[in-house]
């Protein structure tokens, strides 16, 4: 019984360093506040989609309302194979905004990747020195170029990531989504702040198209069917981490749409988690083993109190002090990206369980992604 409940010790204890590295990272990173009035940056907006009739129309409304002159940014959408009615709700839309410089594509495959492929396929048709991605099921804020701009002009920087959320829905899928958003947020800003940053979303994502052809692309990630985002990131990192930059704004987060079902969210965390295999930093690697072996000793936990192996208090301890570090970090997070925090007690229970199951069937199942499946 000592040794197991000393090695739950040590295992809190490095949990708690980690986690705390996190939120001193967070601390770090100062909230951005625009200062110049004129634009000057050219963007091309990037946005792959498959199938996205249900979500397109938010986007594309989203859109429409950016308040950024229409010279200085183009519309790039990439239709990877859609069998539904998509491109009419764009040709649609594009005859009702007809100011606005848009270009449809179809996608060019040549890996394993079917959004990278995307990405490259309209990069080559960019007309703008900036690119900056986001999905079709998302939507944007009136001022996010607008803040892109200014913090390009403010800062020597050729990559830019940016914050994601959730909107607020009133059941607890949603609201544990939202509670997972802020840790995985949480832990990207903070990575930033600490200089070591690992993570990103390619939903709120920006780069130089001469540091993407630097980076030689996606080139060396391409048999990994995601990752159009961290793999390019964690590449800038190590040859120019001068240039990347965090945009920590509240008018340049992206909003972007829950999963509707807990089988859809599994399969997307596995199509997430199933990155974190071919993570390049230490640190990375270390946070990712010691958040997963502690989340698993939470349910192993159960277990041994059940064989007199581990005290009931000992466990209550350890869970609390896991949810007060975790709390900090969420909390703190929140203040940016202001989501509903009501089901946090709930949402640490499910956790622990959730995020095992995730963790282990991304080493060795598929996932599917777009009726189309590929190997973890």
């Amino acid at each position: 019984m000592e040794i197991v409940n000393l090695i739950f010790v040590i295992l809190f204890i490095l949990y708690a360093f980690f986690i705390g590295l996190l939120i001193y990272g967070f601390s770090k990173i100062k909230l951005f506040q625009n200062t110049f009035t004129t634009s000057k940056t050219g963007f091309s907006v990037i946005i792959p989609f498959r199938n996205e009739a249900s979500h397109l129309p938010d986007l594309l409304q989203s859109l429409s309302k950016l308040n950024y002159p229409k010279g200085l940014f183009e519309i790039i959408l990439i239709d990877d194979h859609s069998t539904d009615n998509s491109a009419a709700i764009i040709t649609h839309w594009h005859n009702e905004n007809t100011a606005f410089r848009l270009t449809t594509l179809k996608n060019t495959r040549i890996s394993n990747s079917p959004k990278k492929d995307a990405i490259t396929t309209a990069i080559g048709v960019a007309k703008h020195p900036w690119i900056i991605t986001t999905d079709a099921d998302c939507e944007v804020r009136e001022n996010w170029l607008f803040t892109f701009d200014n913090y390009i002009q403010n800062n020597a920087i050729e990559m830019i990531a940016g914050a994601v959320n959730f909107p607020s829905e009133d059941f607890l899928l949603s609201h544990f989504q939202q509670m997972d958003m802020l840790s995985l947020q949480g832990a990207t800003i903070g990575s930033f702040g600490l200089n070591k940053a690992f993570m990103c979303n390619g939903a709120n994502f920006g780069y130089t198209r001469k540091l993407f052809q630097e980076l030689d692309g996606f080139n060396g990630n391409n048999h990994i069917a995601s990752g159009d985002d961290v793999f390019l990131l964690q590449k800038a990192i190590s040859e120019f981490p001068e240039k990347v930059g965090y945009l920590k704004s509240e008018e340049a987060i992206i909003t972007t749409k829950t999963e509707k079902s807990w089988l859809g969210l599994f399969r997307q965390r596995v199509r997430w988690a199933s990155k974190a295999t071919a993570y390049q930093s230490l640190f990375s690697k270390g946070l990712a083993i010691v958040v997963f072996m502690t989340n698993a000793s939470l349910i192993f936990g159960i277990v041994f109190m059940l064989l007199d192996w581990v005290y009931w208090t000992s466990l209550l301890h350890f869970f609390l002090i896991k949810f007060t570090i975790d709390f900090v970090l969420m909390y703190k997070t929140n203040k940016l990206l202001k989501m509903c925090m009501y089901s946090v007690i709930p949402s640490s229970l499910v956790y622990p369980f959730f995020s095992t199951a995730v963790a282990l069937y991304s080493l060795v199942g598929n996932f599917e992604w777009k009726d189309r499946k590929f190997s973890a």
